[in-house]
């Protein structure tokens, strides 16, 4: 993608069925959970590079001894900085204690980080905080074992209001209103409520404090917390969490917006937010890797019991199909297949912005995660040239000589590597015509492979803001002087911001929303922007189940083909000499390529909770009143 766009979070999770000495008999180290963890993490930081977190629990550790550790870094690397944290601690204690080497129950005792359950975090700063207090997992603490939760998600909720306002009425004092508190200190609420009720039980019949505690690891219903904590949640969420005394739980929300996806053996529950990860850490088959149920929790309890429950009705799927186009790796098989079809899909119409003469074209991508849709599309691009061969032929099958036929069978598909990124932007100069200059040249050209009066055919994975194009993309790609830049984007045009996850809050950050008001300027219908305010605003009382998404009025006049021509005229410079045009993929085409990820709110306004309709009303209030702030 060559704007810059983030996603927030990825989940790791691995829980140990097993002694630790069994991992350190049969794998050569007690530590066989910790190094699993960074593998883990490591093969998803492409979630999540603003900060990462860690954290583990012994079972059945005695009275006095620690069972939580957590560490966290909001370092420019910051995974590598936490196990590099970790590793030297676990050195340390070594180091001054020679007799733990040998020793896994000494190990266990004495040295932090090494348990049984473990959960990892890898962050995406959506809303600009990075300091260390934002990173996760989450620490609520409580002299009681069980009451004691760890919370770490990949999730945002549209209703973080209510939701503290929940808090409240509970007779809380959250220290903030984030969701990441709301949502963790929910779940504790519920938590502490089902310890004391398992106390008071166990109390009639006998037991003492010390006694009880026992049972109540035993008896402690996480799914029915789960489904009181997470009653008035609207949001898109993978939500993992462990308790103090060893039980684990993961979460994902009803629609199935956010992913998830577990493995389970004798030895092992794994959890994590991309298939792949966990079939190369844990050397499984696909097959072998399970999606979780939207609206289902996988819940392993501290004997060992894992058990998948339904925790929340579930909705009408609607899993993020961003997923598929961009954020998750392109290693996982149905991904890859998928990618290689949005590609393919679009070539009919890349063929006809060229007519169809592709002698005199060069095909290439953006780097680097468009290359899987790039490959589909020079699949059907090569299907057409096998074609145009055989055409040319049949044509000339009467006087064909050996010479023409070996011209009309040399002729190849042209594919180049055209843009190189050399740079991770820094913006440290904030004057803008310097920081202008800077952005125009993250992006290099390979020169001589295009010839003058070529057409040159690039892909992305999809147009969000613009900015990267107009400022230095299609600036460099003018460069190589070719007839038509035609710039293809393997998504569909993204009219409406994103609350679940993408950071995508503002409308006017949009391209194809600033395209929307130009052509409305050009038709002298820029009205129509102050009635969609007015009936955004008659909205902001009702309950979100009463309100509407009125901003899809906004582009109702206009084709996706204007559009996406107006968008073409606001990503080229007056300077660009090349023809400018902008193709992108229909949702019915995105559909019939990612058949089980449908959710498509950012392409369409059809969100699948109803605090969706109240957050993209709010970003057009916030868009017309000049307000800055964020629609969630």
């Amino acid at each position: 993608m060559s704007d810059a766009l983030k996603h927030e979070c990825g989940i790791a999770h691995i829980r140990l069925l097993k002694p630790l000495e069994y991992y350190k008999e049969k794998y050569g180290s007690a530590f066989y959970g910790v190094n699993k963890m960074y593998l883990m993490m490591e093969k998803q930081h492409n979630r999540g590079q603003d900060g990462a977190g860690f954290a583990s629990i012994k079972l059945n550790t005695a009275p006095g001894e620690r069972y939580i550790s957590r560490v966290r870094s909001n370092q420019a690397q910051p995974i590598q900085d936490i196990f590099e944290q970790i590793n030297q601690r676990i050195n340390d204690e070594i180091k001054e204690n020679p007799e733990y080497a040998d020793s896994v129950a000494l190990q266990k005792k004495y040295i932090p980080y090494l348990g049984e359950v473990f959960l990892g975090h890898v962050r995406y700063g959506t809303f600009g905080k990075n300091s260390i207090e934002s990173v996760h997992p989450f620490l609520r603490q409580n002299n009681w074992m069980h009451r004691n939760l760890i919370v770490a998600g990949n999730f945002n909720m549209t209703n973080v209001n209510k939701l503290f306002n929940n808090l409240v009425e509970l007779g809380q004092h959250p220290k903030e209103k984030a969701d990441t508190v709301t949502v963790m200190e929910k779940i504790g609420h519920f938590l502490d409520s089902e310890v004391r009720k398992l106390y008071k039980k166990l109390k009639k019949e006998g037991y003492n404090k010390q006694q009880a505690s026992p049972h109540i690891a035993e008896q402690l219903n996480v799914a029915k917390i789960l489904k009181k904590s997470s009653k008035n949640w609207d949001g898109g969420y993978a939500m993992a969490g462990l308790m103090g005394h060893g039980d684990s739980f993961v979460l994902r929300d009803p629609a199935g917006i956010r992913p998830a996806y577990y493995y389970k053996d004798d030895e092992v529950v794994v959890v994590a937010s991309e298939r792949p990860v966990i079939q190369t850490v844990f050397n499984v088959k696909f097959e072998e890797v399970q999606e979780l149920a939207p609206g289902h929790a996988i819940i392993t309890k501290k004997n060992g019991k894992v058990s998948i429950d339904k925790i929340v009705e579930p909705l009408e799927r609607k899993a993020c199909s961003f997923e598929r186009i961009y954020f998750s790796r392109g290693s996982d098989a149905e991904i890859y297949k998928e990618r290689k079809m949005l590609g393919k899909l679009l070539m009919p119409d890349v063929l006809k912005s060229i007519d169809h003469d592709t002698q005199n074209t060069v095909f290439s991508f953006i780097p680097n995660t468009a290359e899987t849709s790039f490959y589909g599309m020079v699949e059907a691009a090569q299907d057409e040239l096998s074609k145009q061969k055989n055409e040319a032929i049949l044509a000339e099958k009467e006087s064909l000589t050996d010479a023409r036929l070996q011209e009309i069978l040399s002729h190849r598909l042209r594919t180049e590597k055209i843009a190189i990124k050399d740079v991770k932007l820094r913006t440290f100069i904030t004057e803008d015509s310097s920081r202008d200059d800077l952005v125009a040249h993250v992006y290099d050209v390979t020169y001589g492979v295009v010839r003058p009066d070529d057409n040159l055919v690039i892909i992305d994975d999809s147009i969000v803001r613009g900015t990267t194009l107009k400022k230095s993309i299609v600036k460099m790609l003018d460069r190589l002087n070719p007839k038509q830049i035609v710039v293809v984007s393997s998504a569909p045009q993204i009219r409406y911001p994103d609350c679940y996850g993408i950071d995508m809050a503002r409308l006017e950050d949009l391209v194809a929303f600033r395209a929307a008001l130009e052509l409305h300027k050009e038709n002298n219908s820029y009205g129509v922007i102050k009635e969609v305010y007015e009936k955004c605003k008659e909205q902001v009382d009702l309950e979100d189940t009463e309100v509407q998404n009125f901003v899809k009025e906004v582009y109702e006049p206009f084709t996706n083909t204007r559009l996406s021509d107006k968008i073409a005229e606001l990503i080229s410079e007056p300077t660009v000499k090349a023809k400018v045009k902008v193709i992108y993929q229909t949702v019915d085409n995105l559909h019939k390529a990612c058949p089980k990820n449908l959710g498509d709110w950012y392409f369409t306004g059809d969100y699948p909770t109803p605090g969706g309709n109240r957050v993209v009303n709010r970003a057009f209030i916030n868009f017309y009143e000049g307000t800055k702030g964020r629609a969630y």
